[in-house]
């Protein structure tokens, strides 16, 4: 069988989050896609965080874009309400003492003095790494119940796919949101590139999926994703089980779940016939990967410096 490897935020549980060292070592490492977050800032540039408030698990604040600046200090503010400015002053390659919080601290490297990079900034980087091959898994983080959080929909994703069609991404992408609004956009603005329906027991609802209900569906999430401009079903791992499995079959939709650390339960996933996995540790998949005599990515080296 074939199944994919896709780096989540880059290998959150190696390296820090959604930063560029983080994602050059999941390219060093190998990987079929690099999955990674974006939101919009107060001056209309995308930037990589999983989160709409700049949180002080992957962040912390070193000083003021300006002096006197009254939005400082930023960690707990709203994305959207900074500007790139701004966020470049934050540090997000794990600021020592690690946060209480902080669940990689036994595993992942910390990178000081690493900053917040643009998607462009990403894209160039891959660019640079020559790794043509590797799709670029791009998550548009948007809560349809906190619209004062949340970017529009529309400008949001028409804002992602003209970046990544800047740097002839388009057919080597992935459009993914738990905001099923951001899928028919998607589907409208760029048809042919793939599109990922997230889907959690926290979002099993008409305000995240477009306004479709799953009991019209007879609770079929495969379908309504369908419904909804999916290409593939990107479930958490605790939803799979042999029905959601079977009804994915059934609709044509690849199944690729998240987030996979453990090598029993991914093998438990490929079992279950999964299309891809979701993981903050490539390297573990990796070496399932080969144990099951399965193709693994081949990795991925410099080919020229990457603009900031």
């Amino acid at each position: 069988m074939h199944a994919e490897i896709h780096g989540h935020r880059g290998a959150r549980g190696l390296r820090p989050e959604n930063t560029l060292p983080g994602f050059a070592y999941a390219l060093e490492l190998g990987v079929d896609a690099l999955e990674l977050d974006v939101a919009l800032t107060a001056d209309r540039r995308l930037v990589l965080t999983h989160d709409l408030t700049v949180s002080a698990v992957t962040s912390a604040d070193t000083r003021p874009a300006r002096h006197g600046d009254p939005l400082f200090p930023y960690v707990g503010r709203p994305v959207g309400e900074l500007t790139l400015a701004q966020l470049r002053t934050l540090d997000c390659g794990v600021r020592l003492p690690r946060h209480p919080e902080d669940r990689f601290v036994g595993t992942q490297v910390p990178v000081p003095d690493t900053r917040m990079p643009t998607l462009g900034a990403v894209l160039g980087l891959v660019d640079a790494y020559g790794a043509d091959g590797v799709r670029m898994h791009v998550e548009l983080k948007s809560d349809p119940t906190r619209p004062e959080l949340s970017a529009d929909p529309q400008e949001f994703t028409e804002l992602v796919v003209a970046e990544l069609d800047r740097h002839h991404r388009l057919d080597g992408a992935a459009i993914l949101s738990f905001d099923w609004r951001i899928l028919r956009a998607a589907r409208s603005l760029a048809p042919a590139t793939r599109r990922y329906a997230l889907i959690e027991r926290a979002t099993m609802d008409s305000a995240w999926l477009d306004g479709l209900r799953l009991e019209d569906f007879d609770g079929d999430i495969p379908a309504a994703a369908v419904a909804a401009g999916g290409t593939a079903l990107s479930p958490d791992h605790v939803l799979m089980e042999e029905e959601l499995a079977r009804r994915a079959e059934k609709a044509e939709l690849p199944l690729v779940v998240w987030t996979v650390n453990e090598p029993g339960r991914a093998a438990e996933m490929l079992d279950l016939g999964v299309a891809g996995i979701v993981t903050d540790y490539p390297d573990r998949m990796r070496a399932l990967w080969a144990e099951r005599g399965m193709r693994v990515p081949p990795p991925a080296t410099p080919m020229r410096r990457a603009s900031a």
